[in-house]
């Protein structure tokens, strides 16, 4: 919640005196902070209704919700691109005045106020979550963009180069779809229930397929739950028939410890010829 506030000040402050000062670069990064404080912001949401307990309606709970936080992000970042890029280009073909003072002391802010969001960010905890993470790697890429502004800010005062201050702003767009691009692809990926990118799907059928008496693995789906679990179910035949409870127990563990698989659900069969099972084809769902 501390970086959630101190960064829609920053956005405040920033876009105030990017006006004053007439500088796209500082109007530009006060986008790209918005995006990371919806970004922070949505991930608080989302971490507030994965609490929530499961019901009749959502038995999973609501933890996907944190999925569909990191999908906004990524569009709201992308839609800010394009707003940013229009006004860059038009400032760069009618140049105005920029006033160097301000900028250098709005960015030298922001190194500031950034560096310190990164700083409790990663004292948060959760790096596995793909928000977090990604809310960490922005502000530190954030406090990089604005020494690039202070920096910009510096040299139109002394060379009066105004059309250095909407190419720095257009570099800042090209930084933000660089670094979204990533976030929304995962994300899409995410809410389209693929197998998370750090999970090796064949390793996994392959840890399967290695527990004693077992012939054969079919129906397996590894999905995300939320951007910080992940559920596994899977069909194992074992023609000696059921190994105990405690040989089940062996294999979750396994699949939690190597894979971070916290949600594994296995059905035993026994592959009985007059009783096939119809999910045999990966083809099949």
């Amino acid at each position: 919640m501390a970086a959630l506030l101190l960064n829609l000040g920053f956005v405040a402050a920033e876009t105030i005196f990017g006006l004053i000062g007439g500088s796209m670069a500082l109007i530009a990064d006060a986008g790209h902070n918005f995006g990371d404080a919806i970004g922070i912001g949505a991930t608080f949401v989302a971490a507030l209704l994965a609490r929530r307990e499961p019901n009749h309606r959502f038995t999973y709970g609501l933890g996907s919700s944190s999925i569909l936080a990191a999908l906004l992000n990524a569009l709201i970042l992308l839609i800010a691109v394009g707003a940013i890029a229009t006004e860059s280009v038009q400032r760069l073909l009618s140049p105005a005045p920029v006033q160097g003072s301000i900028v250098i002391a709005v960015a030298v802010s922001g190194v500031v106020i950034n560096s310190f969001t990164a700083w409790l960010l990663s004292r948060a905890g959760h790096h596995h979550d793909l928000n977090v993470r990604s809310a960490f790697v922005h502000a530190l890429g954030d406090a990089g963009v604005s020494v690039g502004v202070a920096a910009s800010g510096a040299v139109v005062i002394f060379t009066h180069w105004l059309w250095l201050d909407p190419v720095v702003s257009l570099v800042i767009a090209i930084v933000i779809v660089a670094s979204t691009w990533r976030l929304m692809t995962r994300a899409l990926a995410m809410a389209l229930h693929a197998v998370p990118h750090d999970i090796d799907p064949i390793a996994v059928r392959a840890e399967l397929i290695a527990m004693d008496g077992v012939s054969a693995v079919h129906d397996l789906h590894i999905w995300p739950m939320s951007t910080t679990e992940t559920a596994l179910t899977a069909h194992l035949v074992m023609p000696k028939g059921h190994p105990g409870d405690a040989a089940l127990a062996r294999l979750i563990a396994a699949l939690d410890h190597r894979f971070s698989i916290g949600h594994a659900t296995i059905q035993i069969e026994t592959g009985d010829s007059t009783e096939a099972c119809p999910l045999v084809s990966d083809r099949v769902v």
